[in-house]
C-alpha cells in the first residue's frame, strides 16, 4: 500500500484547532501537516507556490481568534467595503487599532477580506493540480452567507424558517414582521459565526414601541462588543442602535419558530456530515432560545434526546442534513439544525464550514477530527 499523501492545513498555527487535528494526525501514524498560516497567506497568497506540486490533502481551518489575521483581513476587505455603505477602517487605522478583547470591528469589512483571500487560495490551488483540497474555497465562502445558503436550501425543498429579504432598518422590520404575522425574529450577521452579532427580536404591541431583543451585543467606549453572556433589552434606542448595526452590516432575518423541548429546556442540534453522511451529533439545551454552548448553553443527553424524536421525524431530519452536505463541495459540514415545538417538523437554521471542532466526542474509537482523516484518506 502507497503512503499516505501528506496533510497540509491553512490555519492558525497553536491556535487549538490546528493542535488538536495535529494530535488526531499523531493518533493515527501520520506526520505532522504543514501548516502555513492564514496571516502570511492574507499577506503573501504566492507563499503556497513555494511548496512543491507533490500530491498532499490540504485542510482549510477557522480563520479566527487571531488578531493579527483580523487586521489582515480587514485590509484586504477595505477597497471593496466603499462600496457597500457598511461601516469602513482604513488600513492606517487598522495599524493604529488597540487590542480590544471581543471588539466587534467592522465585520462586513473583515468578511470582505477574507473573501478576497479564498479567491486568492481558488487561484494558487488552480496551479497545484495534485493538492487535494477537502474543502473548497468557493463553497467556504457559501457557507459564509447566511442568506445565500437559506435561500438556497429553500430552493432545494430543504426545511428551513421562513425569512423576509430587503430588511434595511429597524422600521422596515416591524414592518415586514407585522405583515407576516411574525412574533418574534432572529437578526443574523450574515457571515457572522458562533452567534456572534445576534438578535432575537421582538416588536412592542403598543404603537411607537420599540420591542425588546435578547442579544450578546453591549456597546463599549469605543464600539460594539460581543459578551459571553446574553442579555435583554427594551430601552428603544438601544434597541434601534443594536438593530440598525446588524441590518447595515448585513443580516439575515428569519423567522424565530419555537423550538422542541427536553427536560423543560428548548434546544437544537449541531449534526455533523462527514461525506456527505451525518457523523455526529450534539444536543444544545439552554433555558433561552440562544442554545450556542458558549452563551449559557449546555451539552444535552444523546440517549435523553433519541428517546424524544420521533424515529421518522429524526431520520427526516437526517436526510436533510443529507442535503445539505450535497449541496457543498466540502469534506464536513456542521449543520444546526431545530425541531418544531412538540416535534412537529424540523428546520436547518444555518451551516457551517468550520463547525467540526468538537472536543470529547468520538464514534468507533475515533475522535471528530480522527474520523475526518479516516474518511480523507479513503
Amino acid at each position: 500500500m502507497s503512503a499516505a499523501p501528506p496533510f497540509l492545513i491553512i490555519g492558525n498555527p497553536g491556535n487549538r484547532r490546528v493542535t488538536i487535528f495535529q494530535e488526531a494526525l499523531h493518533q493515527e501514524g501520520l506526520p505532522p501537516a504543514h501548516v502555513v498560516s492564514w496571516e502570511r497567506v492574507a499577506r503573501e497568497p504566492d507563499v503556497l507556490l513555494e511548496l512543491p506540486d507533490s500530491e498532499r490533502i490540504v485542510r482549510i481551518d477557522a480563520a479566527g481568534e487571531d488578531a493579527e489575521v483580523e487586521r489582515a483581513f480587514l485590509k484586504r476587505g477595505h477597497a471593496d467595503a466603499l462600496t457597500l455603505g457598511c461601516d469602513v477602517v482604513t488600513p492606517e487605522q487598522v495599524d493604529a487599532l488597540p487590542s480590544e478583547h471581543g471588539r466587534v470591528l467592522r465585520p462586513r469589512q473583515h468578511h470582505l477580506g477574507f473573501l478576497r483571500v479564498l479567491g486568492d487560495l481558488t487561484e494558487r490551488f488552480a496551479v497545484r493540480p495534485r493538492w487535494r483540497v477537502l474543502s473548497k474555497p468557493p463553497a467556504i465562502a457559501e457557507l459564509f452567507d447566511k442568506r445565500i445558503t437559506s435561500r438556497r436550501y429553500a430552493a432545494l425543498g430543504i426545511p428551513v424558517p421562513p425569512f423576509l429579504d430587503g430588511i434595511a432598518t429597524p422600521e422596515a422590520l416591524r414592518d415586514g414582521m407585522r405583515e407576516a404575522g411574525w412574533r418574534e425574529a432572529f437578526v443574523k450577521l450574515s457571515c457572522g459565526s458562533s452567534a456572534s452579532c445576534l438578535a432575537l427580536y421582538r416588536p412592542g404591541r403598543s404603537a411607537g414601541s420599540a420591542g425588546s431583543l435578547l442579544t450578546s451585543l453591549h456597546r463599549g467606549a469605543t464600539g460594539w462588543f460581543n459578551s459571553l453572556k446574553v442579555r435583554r433589552s427594551s430601552d428603544a434606542g438601544e434597541v434601534d442602535a443594536v438593530l440598525s448595526f446588524l441590518l447595515r452590516e448585513g443580516s439575515q432575518v428569519e423567522q424565530a419558530l419555537p423550538k422542541a423541548r427536553l427536560g423543560g429546556d428548548v434546544f437544537d442540534c449541531r449534526i455533523l456530515t462527514v461525506r456527505g453522511e451525518p457523523a455526529f451529533t450534539v444536543v444544545r439545551q439552554s433555558r433561552h432560545p440562544i442554545t450556542n454552548l458558549h452563551l449559557g448553553g449546555y451539552r444535552g443527553d444523546l440517549e435523553e434526546f433519541h428517546a424524544a424524536v420521533p424515529a421518522r421525524e429524526w431520520e427526516a431530519a437526517l436526510e436533510s442534513c443529507r442535503a445539505v452536505a450535497r449541496a457543498h463541495d466540502c469534506l464536513h459540514v456542521g449543520i444546526d439544525l431545530m425541531f418544531e415545538e412538540f416535534f412537529h417538523g424540523h428546520r436547518v437554521l444555518e451551516a457551517n464550514a468550520f463547525g467540526d471542532l468538537l472536543p470529547g466526542l468520538t464514534r468507533d474509537g475515533l475522535s471528530v477530527y480522527g474520523w475526518e482523516i479516516r474518511e480523507a484518506l479513503r
